[in-house]
């Protein structure tokens, strides 16, 4: 009987703790469940480089069959759908749309073929990577499913209202043990304090551009850096062949027959890859 009671009493005070604890402490409290896998050693190791998985075992929670397809729809916008079931798309605009519409869509507000200020509103998630707050970063701490998803903020030379700092978001997805970045419009080479912000990346979706964003050079010191397994150019095909040009006998260049790519914590290529989507060619 003294049992049953404390249970029950351990039980109650759980449900009410939060309420107990003030709105502000209960928000912290839900805050802190996010946890990054990808960036968990990061804080403490300066200047760190972070190397993928690489096909290593993977972690705990990601099952043989937890796979995550990725799908090349034009410019910036891939469709990223997950085990659970939820749909991300990125740097979404409504000028490369997926099938159906995302669950998720993140945009970045450099160029209007970046973002829209009208989304389909079947869209259940709209995260935008700039902070209409002037002054304030944008600040994305977001589990949707399966999928934990951050951001981790650049400054933009112009192209909306001119040169803003923390104008851009690199948009981190950490899904069945796979650390997935899409770049956005990067403008500007990343720092020690972006490495380490980011943490491991083993997928990272790059724009190839050579001038709009960044020219091939710098980018590909970004991606040498980051060291991925999967490196998935696009924004603009022209400008391609002179990025892969950068890179030497490390890398290995796959060119794709479809748009679409399956990948798992167990697939993950053992030597960093360049997968070139059909739409990139």
């Amino acid at each position: 009987m003294k049992l049953h009671f404390l249970v029950f009493a351990m039980t109650t005070l759980s449900g009410l703790l939060p309420g107990w604890l003030g709105s502000d402490a209960a928000q912290a409290q839900e805050a802190r469940r996010n946890v990054s896998q990808c960036q968990a050693i990061a804080q403490s190791i300066p200047k760190a480089t972070f190397a993928s998985f690489s096909g290593a075992v993977p972690i705990a929670g990601a099952a043989d069959n937890e796979t995550v397809t990725l799908t090349y729809i034009g410019h910036s916008t891939f469709l990223i759908e997950t085990p659970g079931g939820i749909s991300i798309a990125t740097d979404y605009s409504g000028w490369y749309t997926p099938p159906q519409p995302p669950m998720v869509a993140t945009m970045n507000r450099a160029h209007s073929s970046h973002y829209t200020l009208t989304p389909d509103p079947a869209i259940k998630y709209v995260l935008h990577g700039w902070s209409d707050v002037p002054g304030e970063k944008a600040k994305i701490d977001l589990t949707v499913g399966d999928t934990y998803i951050r951001n981790v903020t650049t400054d933009i030379r112009g192209g909306y209202g001119g040169p803003q700092a923390d104008g851009n978001s690199i948009f981190i997805f950490e899904v069945a043990g796979l650390c997935i970045g899409h770049l956005g419009h990067l403008h500007y080479e990343l720092t020690d304090a972006h490495y380490t912000e980011i943490g491991r990346l083993d997928i990272v979706m790059v724009p190839v551009d050579g001038g709009l964003t960044m020219g091939a050079d710098s980018m590909s010191r970004i991606i040498k850096r980051l060291r991925s397994s999967l490196v998935l150019p696009m924004h603009q095909q022209r400008p391609l062949a002179n990025f892969l040009s950068m890179f030497g006998p490390d890398f290995d260049v796959v060119y794709a027959t479809g748009n679409s790519i399956d990948v798992s914590m167990r697939t993950l290529p053992k030597k960093p890859q360049i997968f070139v989507a059909k739409g990139m060619q």
